[in-house]
């Protein structure tokens, strides 16, 4: 999976139902060979589709941007299929991941940052449409 930065242990946490982040989302590899799909749920769960791997994870996230726009989120990975992802890499269960996300105003696209910045960022996540969570 494309996340990073090591952070603390996150368990899930229901969203309200508005928070921006729930939705289905996809990031390409910017060469266009790979693709990752996240089912992110207001339970505080995700499902992620990457190459070969399928992962579910937890999650917290703050429900308001802080005073730069930045959502902080702490992911979990609870399972995982044991199969490489799109960078070619095999997730271990167990690792929490904190990132800082930053959507674009139409609220179709995010960023993922490794700190309350814009210089360290994968992205964009673009909202998939018409697809169940």
């Amino acid at each position: 999976m494309l996340l990073a930065v090591a952070g603390v242990t996150a368990g899930a946490a229901q969203l309200r139902s508005d928070h921006p982040i729930i939705g289905t989302w996809r990031i390409t590899l910017p060469d266009g060979s790979c693709s990752e799909t996240y089912r992110i749920r207001a339970d505080g769960t995700t499902l992620v589709f990457s190459h070969e791997e399928v992962a579910e994870s937890t999650f917290v996230i703050t429900d308001q941007p802080d005073k730069n726009g930045f959502y902080k989120e702490v992911d979990t990975i609870v399972k995982d299929n044991g199969k490489s992802d799109c960078t070619g890499e095999i997730t271990q269960p167990g690792r929490a991941v904190t990132n800082y996300l930053q959507f674009h105003p139409s609220g179709d696209m995010f960023l993922m940052c490794v700190e309350r910045s814009l210089d360290r960022c994968i992205g964009p996540f673009v909202r998939v449409r018409g697809s169940a969570i």
